[in-house]
């Protein structure tokens, strides 16, 4: 994997606050951190305690913004829509300086990294998709988030909801609790128009030349297999990995996938 740095430098004015962690992973690659109150917040309260998160930050740089109306990232009335999204990791991509890197993306985060490896593939080296939605698949989707009661989204969630929820910080609990609430603020905006991802999708996934991982539990309630196969159908060079005894939430209960991660971004 190439060395990946961030510009020296970089003027993120007019972005939402940025952090970027800083460490030396084992294999020497350089991690920073960095805060601002100029860019997007690179770092998720809910998911960075896991092992593997821990695990890619140990020989990778790594960069994770909060989109605009998530986490602690301001909302904004001029980024509302998913290709508003897009045209700001372009803006923020081209602030850092980012050339041949490794993108990826969970669930919502994968939908919008594929928008992006669509438009800019050739700035890409890798891509790693993790659940994203398919609403072209067959069987369509019949689940949205909003639709699930909030008692009932562990299950939906993970195969095993009590050990998931085991695994959750009280903080992370009490997103899945508020997940069709004010929390949910972000995502449903975000996703009014489309809540099961683009339908136009798959007329262009031909453009994603690049190595491209699709990463899916295999007992997937929210986002079923099909999904992941659909995916698969219009990538050039997907490589489907499905976890076992796994939901939605691929890294929460099953920490040790994200070593799938960590081979394919080191091939």
């Amino acid at each position: 994997m190439p060395d990946v740095r961030v510009k020296p430098g970089s003027d993120l004015t007019g972005f939402y606050p940025l952090r970027i962690r800083h460490q030396r992973g084992q294999d020497g690659c350089p991690i920073h951190r960095q805060r601002t109150r100029a860019g997007v917040p690179a770092r998720h309260r809910h998911f960075h305690r896991f092992r593997s998160g821990a695990s890619l930050g140990a020989h990778h740089t790594v960069l994770i913004p909060f989109h605009p109306g998530f986490g602690d990232s301001g909302d904004s009335d001029a980024i509302d829509t998913v290709e508003d999204h897009v045209l700001q990791y372009m803006d923020l991509f081209d602030r850092l300086g980012l050339e041949n890197f490794d993108l990826a993306g969970f669930s919502l985060g994968g939908w919008l990294a594929a928008e992006f490896a669509i438009r800019q593939p050739q700035r890409l080296r890798r891509l790693v998709l993790v659940a994203p939605p398919a609403s072209w698949s067959t069987p369509r989707p019949r689940r949205v988030l909003f639709d699930i009661a909030p008692q009932d989204l562990p299950a939906y969630l993970a195969h095993d909801p009590l050990a998931a929820i085991a695994l959750l910080s009280a903080s992370a609990r009490s997103v899945l609790r508020s997940a069709a609430g004010t929390r949910g603020h972000g995502v449903a905006k975000l996703i009014r128009n489309h809540p099961q991802g683009n339908p136009k999708l798959a007329h262009w996934l031909h453009r994603i030349t690049i190595p491209t991982l699709v990463l899916w539990g295999a007992h997937d309630r929210l986002r079923p297999t099909a999904q992941a196969q659909a995916w698969m159908a219009g990538l050039p060079d997907g490589h489907l990995q499905l976890v076992p005894a796994t939901g939605h939430l691929v890294f929460e209960e099953t920490p040790d996938a994200g070593r799938h991660v960590t081979d394919f971004l080191a091939g």
